[in-house]
């Protein structure tokens, strides 16, 4: 499922187990089953944004979220430190890990002077110590992986453990044709899209994200248009007929299918488009918005619906915009509803989302509703 419909973005939330869910019945068992196999892993990856990728991608996520290594390095040697202080503690760190995970705490015992302490002026600028730096270049080298605390990726507790064999370690693809790699698989799940929406999902320049998709051959969906599909794609989606009957599915706010090209607009009938919700305690139209401000109800790739989950009633409260109440579309929400409070037992968007954040949300939604 990851590899056809796309990497599930993970923060802390249930998105990747909700994607899995959605589209192939997976439980959670199974899903966290998955991960310990090292069958699919939370890496960071694109623009050095942390995805759940299949074990066949490991390879080409680690190497298109190297160049973004330099980010927090950047702040870091505002503070005096150097690329050498941190090599060295890459170092002291490697040492220190085996097979067993180790958390932080243990680790920086270990480590002891390696990693030091950035002061006041480390805590206001979100870094306290050296040791993340360390630990974040050490997971996009593929030298060590970070293991949830618990098995569970709608969490963001771990411990970190070596990574043998490195899943780089046989890999000869240079960063240029591993973001023509990574262009080819974002056309394939999401098209059609334009140059410029991938660019943002790479997390490129113009003249970058240009020279990434050359190789590809994209024609456009429409003469003169900008969205764009790889030509066997753009064949199949002009024989498509779309299915007569509705064919519904719940998916979380961070889904592929919008949170890849970061539009909605493409998942919305017109008259849906000044459709009123609440964000962030203030309301606006759908048309305002590039992500989805709650979890979708899909039909048919058409965005026709919202919810949560309500944790007080361990039920789902939704809205659909003109879509007659009917036994498939309940029949889907209830297997949501039950998954979530038998599997899950919450449906966070986000790690600091909690049900008491979540509250004017669901109000809103049950007036709409």
């Amino acid at each position: 499922m990851l590899e056809r419909s796309g990497w599930a973005r993970s923060v802390g939330g249930v998105g990747p187990y909700l994607t899995l869910f959605a589209r192939a019945g997976t439980s959670r068992e199974a899903a966290d089953a998955a991960v310990a196999a090292l069958q699919i892993h939370e890496l960071p990856t694109a623009r050095g944004c942390t995805y759940v990728l299949p074990a066949s991608d490991f390879a080409l996520g680690l190497r298109v979220a190297q160049p973004f290594d330099r980010g927090e390095m950047r702040t870091a040697e505002k503070l005096g430190v150097t690329d050498a202080e941190i090599e060295k503690l890459c170092d002291a760190v490697l040492k220190a890990l085996g097979k067993t995970p180790l958390d932080p705490d243990t680790i920086r015992a270990a480590v002891g002077s390696a990693s030091r302490n950035l002061g006041d002026e480390g805590k206001k600028r979100g870094m306290i110590t050296t040791l993340p730096l360390a630990l974040g270049r050490l997971q996009t080298r593929g030298d060590i992986r970070r293991v949830p605390v618990d098995g569970r990726l709608d969490q963001q507790r771990y411990k970190y453990v070596r990574w043998t064999p490195n899943p780089l370690a046989k890999s000869k693809t240079s960063i240029e044709e591993a973001l023509t790699e990574l262009g080819r698989r974002f056309f394939r799940w999401i098209g059609p899209a334009t140059r410029k929406e991938f660019q943002e999902f790479a997390g490129l320049g113009v003249k970058g994200s240009k020279e990434a998709v050359a190789p590809l051959g994209l024609v456009p969906v429409e003469e003169d248009g900008d969205l764009l599909m790889l030509p066997d794609d753009a064949e199949a989606f002009h024989r498509f007929t779309a299915p007569a009957e509705p064919q519904y599915a719940l998916v979380s706010s961070l889904d592929a299918i919008a949170a890849a090209r970061r539009d909605i607009q493409r998942l919305l009938d017109d008259k849906d488009r000044k459709r009123t919700v609440l964000v962030e305690a203030k309301e606006g139209p759908l048309s305002g918005f590039y992500d989805l401000p709650n979890h979708a109800i899909l039909d048919r790739g058409r965005l026709v619906g919202l919810w949560e989950f309500d944790v007080d009633s361990s039920s789902i409260v939704w809205t659909t915009f003109g879509v007659k109440k009917a036994k498939p579309l309940q029949q889907k929400i209830d297997e949501m509803e039950a998954f979530i409070r038998d599997q899950l037992g919450d449906a966070r968007s986000f790690s600091l989302d909690s049900p008491k954040s979540r509250k004017p949300r669901i109000e809103a939604l049950r007036r709409m509703a």
